[in-house]
This record gives structure tokens, C-alpha cells and sequence, in this order.
């Protein structure tokens, strides 16, 4: 379903999701420009866990618009009480990194009151696990677009983060929550993305035994 920004007194929410490097950013830079050449005003803002860029979400194509960082997903209702005009619209880059509940109360709150709200982020931790912010958000949202990057191996469609260290996949004990780049992440499809020390269930290990001896 297509919505009207200027013509309709409803929200709703629209999640932009995938792995590192898969354009997640670029792509909600790309909706703000839209709306900036159609005047609809907009409130950008972005986790202050993210350290990585300083007030700015920015895209790896060199592209980046001015955010307000945060901590807490209410002191957004704070920014717009304090704004000197009236966005329409609320955009959130890393969302993955608020905390999940308070997020999606605030942007559940403020559907209801008739904003439209782009959020961006990691829809999967390194591990392959569904970060609960981005999911609980993908779940209620009016529209998803799950993008993907390219497997840095093979070239096929790469939809898993990788974690490196010391130029070795990541074990699967390693710590969740670390920012990083090319020097620390990069791109696989699903075969080739490693977890080493990953727990298989006993049911799991006997079906692929079985398997094999068939």
C-alpha cells in the first residue's frame, strides 16, 4: 500500500533493514532527499552509542545530513515540543541500538498522532540473531525493504554480518554490541558466514548425522 505524506492525517512506519554494508543508511538519506524536494519538513536522529560519525548519519558514498543523537528514544518527544516547526516526518538511523520497548512505545505513540517515521538498521547481530529493537520495529511496521549486501567470498547476495578478528572469523562467544568498519565486519552470503564455538543442539547434530549417512 502506497500512503500520501501530504494528504493524509495517519501514520505510519517504514523500516529499512539488512546486514553491514548493504546500503541501509544511503537508502534513508536517499527518502530524506525526497521529502526535502517536496518541502514536507523532517527530525533526524540517531543512538549517541554510535560513535562512528559525530551528529551526522553518513552513508559509505561520502553522503551525510546533520542528526540528533540520543540515548533515550523519549527525548524525541522532547526535540519535537522544542522544534520552531512542524515535521511530518521522524527519521531514525542505527535503531538497532536504542533500547527495543521504549522504541517502539515512542514510535507507536507517534503513529498514532500522525507522524510517518523512516528508521533504519541491522535487522541480524553477527551471530545470525535478530536484534529485538529492529525486529519488534519490522514486525509493526506499514512497509519493510530488507536489503542485502554482496558476499565478500563469493559475490552472491550477502545477507550475513561477519565479524573479524585478528583477521579470523569471530567466535560466537565474542562480544555483540561493537562498532566497526571494514577493519572489523564485511559481508557474506549464508554459506560461506562462519561462527566458530556456535552451540548445536543434540536434535540438530543427529539430523545432520543422519543426513550425511544416508
Amino acid at each position: 500500500m502506497e500512503y500520501n505524506i501530504k494528504n493524509t492525517k495517519i501514520g505510519w512506519l517504514e523500516v529499512v533493514c539488512g546486514p553491514m554494508f548493504s546500503g541501509k543508511s544511503e537508502e534513508l538519506l536517499r527518502k530524506l532527499k525526497r521529502l526535502e524536494f517536496a518541502n514536507i519538513e523532517f527530525l533526524i536522529f540517531k543512538p549517541s552509542f554510535d560513535t562512528r560519525s559525530i551528529k551526522f548519519i553518513m552513508s559509505r558514498n561520502g553522503s551525510k545530513r546533520t542528526a540528533i543523537e540520543i540515548s533515550n528514544p523519549y527525548e524525541i518527544y522532547e526535540y519535537l515540543k522544542k522544534a520552531n516547526y512542524t515535521p511530518r516526518v521522524i527519521a531514525i538511523d542505527e535503531v538497532q541500538f536504542l533500547d527495543p520497548k521504549k522504541t517502539l512505545d515512542v514510535v507507536d505513540t507517534l503513529k498514532a498522532n500522525g507522524y510517518i517515521i523512516y528508521v533504519s538498521g541491522l535487522d541480524s547481530d553477527f551471530r545470525n540473531l535478530p536484534f529485538e529493537t529492529t525486529s519488534l520495529l519490522m514486525a509493526n511496521a506499514e512497509k519493510v525493504t530488507k536489503l542485502s549486501a554482496i558476499c565478500s567470498i563469493c559475490g552472491a547476495p550477502g545477507t550475513c554480518t561477519q565479524k573479524i578478528i585478528d583477521g579470523k572469523p569471530a567466535s560466537f562467544n565474542s562480544k555483540v554490541l561493537q562498532l566497526g568498519d571494514f577493519e572489523s565486519y564485511t559481508a557474506r552470503c549464508k554459506e560461506h558466514h562462519e561462527l566458530p564455538d556456535k552451540n548445536i543442539s543434540v536434535e540438530s547434530l543427529n539430523f545432520i548425522k543422519d543426513k550425511t549417512n544416508n
